[in-house]
């Protein structure tokens, strides 16, 4: 039994006659003959009963005969599924991001992309920075939105969509927490007990702590380590120490936490959020996902560049 085999089926139920299902199908009556009469021996038993008007279709036709459609309509669409995916319209699209990028980025993003790319379905995984890499080298990731710089990227092609810089978390009830402006420089918190990521899991953002530590003259106190910025600002609460978390936590901090903003931070450096896919060989679901992503981060762009300052 062959697809083409269960179109001819169904024609010829709809038609009730074998020359008007034969015309429907495009093909002569004999070899439509020939191939109900192959279908009926495969199944054991006949299909159809012939009238002096046509065809009546036995119990048995009537019994397969949802099926039988379903069948057709499911195949359709296996059709037109992998048509959209070859022109990029439809298909999986896996994507890998870090928690941070659900506090803006994601949220005004995701809906522009359900709505240019309805077709396509989109696997969302929260993951860390490193996986991210992997999985996008792996071909594991189709996309991944994380955190840069990061200290390999090879393979990958990565953009910048959003500049942030890290702030200091600290407790509530600790003495920094008063700064005036909730502003300070970071050697201010040369002896505090720092709670930083660990290297093995976060390895970019590790360093990138440590080397903004030493852009202010001093190695951190590592007293405990943490993967996840929710974690960290729920230890700075617990008053563990302080911790440097990008600025965008600030709009998500918790009860009992501080953020200070740093005023010793080098004009060049930041930790910033970007979007990365593998250098070649990538869908072409993937490739227009991309442009429209940085499409719509220039629009963004631009209206900030707009708002009266």
């Amino acid at each position: 039994m062959n697809l083409r085999q269960l179109q001819q089926f169904v024609a010829l139920v709809e038609t009730a006659n074998f020359h008007r299902a034969a015309e429907m199908l495009h093909m002569a009556q004999p070899p439509l003959s020939v191939s109900i009469r192959r279908l009926e021996e495969e199944l054991g038993g006949k299909l159809f009963v012939r009238t002096s008007s046509g065809v009546v279709p036995t119990p048995l036709a009537l019994t397969m005969l949802t099926d039988a459609r379903a069948a057709l309509f499911h195949a359709q669409q296996c059709k037109l599924k992998a048509q959209e995916a070859l022109v990029g319209l439809g298909g999986m699209l896996r994507v890998g991001f870090i928690g941070t990028a659900t506090y803006q980025l994601l949220p005004r993003l995701i809906p522009e992309l359900r709505s240019h790319f309805p077709q396509a379905e989109m696997e969302l995984m929260e993951m860390t920075s490193l996986e991210i890499l992997e999985g996008l080298r792996a071909r594991t990731l189709d996309l991944g939105f994380l955190r840069f710089p990061v200290l390999d990227s090879m393979g990958l092609t990565m953009t910048p969509l959003e500049r942030d810089d890290f702030v200091l978390a600290v407790p509530s009830a600790s003495a920094l927490a008063s700064a005036p402006g909730q502003c300070l420089a970071l050697s201010e918190a040369a002896q505090e007990n720092f709670i930083l990521y660990p290297q093995q899991r976060v390895p970019s953002l590790h360093a990138m702590a440590h080397l903004r530590c030493q852009m202010s003259g001093f190695t951190p106190h590592v007293v405990q380590e943490a993967m996840q910025v929710h974690t960290i600002l729920s230890l700075v609460a617990s008053g563990i120490g302080v911790g440097l978390v990008a600025g965008v936590a600030r709009q998500h901090a918790m009860p009992g936490v501080v953020c200070l903003e740093l005023t010793d931070t080098p004009a060049q450096f930041c930790v910033g959020l970007a979007v990365a896919v593998a250098a070649r060989q990538r869908e072409n679901l993937a490739d227009r996902v991309l442009q429209h992503v940085l499409k719509h981060h220039q629009t963004v762009e631009m209206a900030q560049r707009c708002q009266p300052a």
